[in-house]
């Protein structure tokens, strides 16, 4: 583990919108505390990073592999129109990488999803299987530590 890996925090509003799933390699996994849609977010694990360039090249390149892999994964699990994977910062500055599995019937279909629907928060069952449903998925090429 390196000092920026030492140094990290979750940013306070991921850490309230959020529910910590598990640590990839390089990046932690978040599923936005919302049901209305299939939310993961991916955050590197690095000490003041609010860029992809702020990274060395090989988190770059591990950060990609890890997004792409959540990505097509969760396409096919949860039988996605569109995936919408983007890093924003707008409103968190910390390095956070969106991956919003989209139908043509989600709440705001076509459009982004911020701010169009009130967030209706998971039960504790409804977290229950997703990690459960998550552990299964993870458990591929990308090695996956879930949270306990």
């Amino acid at each position: 583990m390196d000092e920026l890996e030492l140094e990290f925090e979750l940013h306070p509003q991921l850490a309230a919108d959020c529910i910590v799933l598990g640590d990839f390699p390089v990046c932690r996994l978040l599923m936005m505390n919302d049901t209305n849609f299939p939310w993961f977010i991916l955050v590197p694990r690095r000490a003041g990073a609010t860029e992809i360039y702020h990274l060395s090249e090989d988190d770059q390149c591990a950060v990609i592999k890890e997004s792409s892999y959540l990505s097509s994964n969760l396409a096919d699990t949860f039988a996605a129109r569109k995936m919408n994977v983007a890093s924003l910062g707008n409103m968190v500055p910390q390095l956070h990488i969106h991956h919003i599995v989209r139908y043509e019937n989600d709440p705001a279909w076509p459009g982004p999803i911020w701010g169009k629907v009130p967030a209706v928060p998971f039960t504790e069952d409804q977290v229950h299987d997703v990690r459960h449903k998550l552990e299964a998925l993870m458990s591929g090429e990308v090695d996956f530590v879930p949270e306990q």
